[in-house]
């Protein structure tokens, strides 16, 4: 087997993972960020499990242009609820302080 044809069968791999473990949660997280809700310290060290996967696999995806625009959006949605939970943490802390948020 071919280094490129090995490469590509290990990001068919983590793109099915991705779709099969990572997707519907994700997608559930976001949901409740843009809600309001607060990160747990579960689903804080889940994200950083998974988003620690994603970099891992950023060799591979350097290698195969056909999965960066996949790969940057799936970098996005890490972005975009974390950056949506930083929101709600300030936002609660600034409601139990008593400042309007």
């Amino acid at each position: 087997m071919t280094d490129r044809a090995h490469a590509g069968g290990v990001m068919a791999m983590l793109v099915e993972r991705f779709e099969s473990q990572h997707l519907n949660r994700l997608l559930q997280l976001k949901q409740a960020m843009e809600a309001g809700d607060r990160l747990s310290d579960h689903h804080s060290n889940y994200l950083a499990r998974a988003l620690g996967e994603a970099r891992l696999s950023k060799h591979i995806v350097d290698r195969h242009p056909e999965y960066h625009r996949l790969y940057t959006r799936i970098i996005g949605l890490y972005g975009d609820i974390t950056r949506r939970a930083l929101e709600n943490e300030m936002n609660a802390g600034a409601a139990a302080s008593g400042a309007i948020p």
